[in-house]
């Protein structure tokens, strides 16, 4: 044991932020001064932090078995200082591409991403009201401006997604994963088009209905409980998003979900596919535990890919890349909003969850989703993980004549219609 503490001081030696442990019997290792305190109920709860098994670590704190005392933000500091190494992993042998394949099919049929959907956004509606914004939309922002607030930096992406889409009065809009109807609305109200959103979560159904019926949108708006596999094809639309759900999708349903997108598309329509992606090449998660730890008590079943391939995917299903935007400081400063809104409300947040069940279930996932916010914010502060919008088009094979010679699906030859 006493090698163990050796090993555990040196590693917490060099850290940012000072560490104590409170070990099982009351013995204090560190400062007396310590910005993190880690307090172990048992000695078997250290080998986690021995490892550098951060995502371990973190299980041991959802369950009680550890108690942390400290900001969100000393303790992700001291968390990346602990791992072994980069947690973007690269397991890059054909086998282990086999197995992620097959248990990514397994994961992800219409009833089990049902039931995942809404172990992760059906917690509580109110729960996740206390840090999200006004509108509660759910996804990385876009602070076009430096001073800007969450709740501004949340409308300037809602309107740059209608933008690259150029959305016109009376198109047919599709969104794919509409959550609490944020960009849904803002379309409809904003952009004038006839808006269709589907979700797999009972409450965001509930909200989104109620929100259409409240502000008369009855007939242009709907909102549908519906996997995207179950979309009708007969009546395909003008635009098309999918906003922070692909990630849910899975590796091995990438091609059934970019070819649905392409037959949902007319001719000369336009998507934007907004999502996680993968910080190494091969990774579907990060390692040192962070992924489990997702997995477990978050999002089951979710994947991430690189960027190469859903491009690759995307060009697979015939759908013509058009222009990429890499937006993972804006996610880093989006997941550190919302982490600090919830550290603001805790005593709050813990009634509301309390609500919906047990105490000590509530006490679980507030502190699940505590390091979640937070070690999100770290990881896309450090480049493991990223988060791209990729525009693309269903070429209609119809080379324009006049100004736009060579184009097809009318697209401009610039950006300046996206900032403009």
């Amino acid at each position: 044991m006493d090698a163990l503490l050796r090993r555990i001081e040196t590693q917490l030696a060099g850290s940012p932020v000072s560490v104590a442990l409170c070990l099982p019997g009351g013995r204090r290792v560190g400062s007396a001064q310590a910005q993190v305190v880690l307090t172990f109920r048992d000695w078997s709860h250290l080998a986690g932090l021995a490892a550098g098994q951060i995502g371990k670590l973190g299980e041991d704190i959802v369950e009680d078995r550890v108690h942390v005392e400290g900001t969100m933000r000393d303790v992700m500091a001291a968390a990346a200082h602990l791992l072994p190494g980069s947690p973007v992993n690269s397991d890059t042998g054909w086998w282990d591409q086999m197995l992620r394949r097959a248990r990514s099919l397994a994961q992800h049929s219409p009833q089990k991403d049902a039931q995942q959907i809404q172990f992760h956004y059906d917690v509580s509606d109110d729960f996740y009201a206390l840090w999200l914004d006004p509108r509660r939309v759910y996804s990385c922002a876009y602070y076009r401006e430096a001073g800007m607030s969450l709740a501004q930096a949340q409308e300037a992406k809602l309107d740059h997604i209608c933008r690259k889409l150029m959305l016109r009065q009376g198109e047919r809009f599709l969104d794919i994963g509409a959550g609490w109807g944020g960009l849904l609305l803002w379309a409809a109200e904003h952009y004038g088009v006839d808006a269709t959103g589907i979700t797999l979560s009972r409450n965001q159904h509930a909200h989104v209905n109620r929100l259409i019926q409240a502000r008369g949108l009855q007939g242009r708006v709907r909102m549908e409980l519906r996997d995207y596999r179950d979309l009708d094809e007969a009546y395909p639309f003008d635009k098309i998003a999918s906003v922070g759900m692909f990630e849910h999708v899975g590796l091995a349903n990438m091609p059934v979900y970019f070819g649905k997108i392409h037959r949902l598309l007319k001719p000369g329509g336009l998507v934007m596919n907004h999502g996680i992606t993968a910080g190494g090449v091969n990774t579907t998660a990060l390692g040192a535990g962070m992924g489990d730890f997702i997995g477990k008590y978050i999002f089951p079943g979710g994947e991430l890919l690189h960027v190469s391939q859903v491009l690759r995917e995307m060009a697979t299903a015939g759908l013509e890349m058009l222009d990429a935007e890499n937006l993972r400081p804006h996610y880093a400063r989006t997941l550190w909003a919302w982490s600090d809104g919830l550290e603001a409300q805790l005593p709050e947040a813990q009634r509301v969850l309390e609500t919906t069940g047990a105490e000590r279930e509530a006490g679980k996932v507030l502190r699940a989703y505590r390091l979640y916010l937070a070690g999100c914010a770290m990881s896309f502060e450090q480049g493991w993980i990223s988060l791209h919008q990729l525009l693309a088009s269903r070429p209609d094979g119809r080379p324009e004549t006049g100004a736009l010679t060579g184009a097809q699906s009318v697209y401009p030859f610039n950006r300046e219609y996206i900032y403009r």
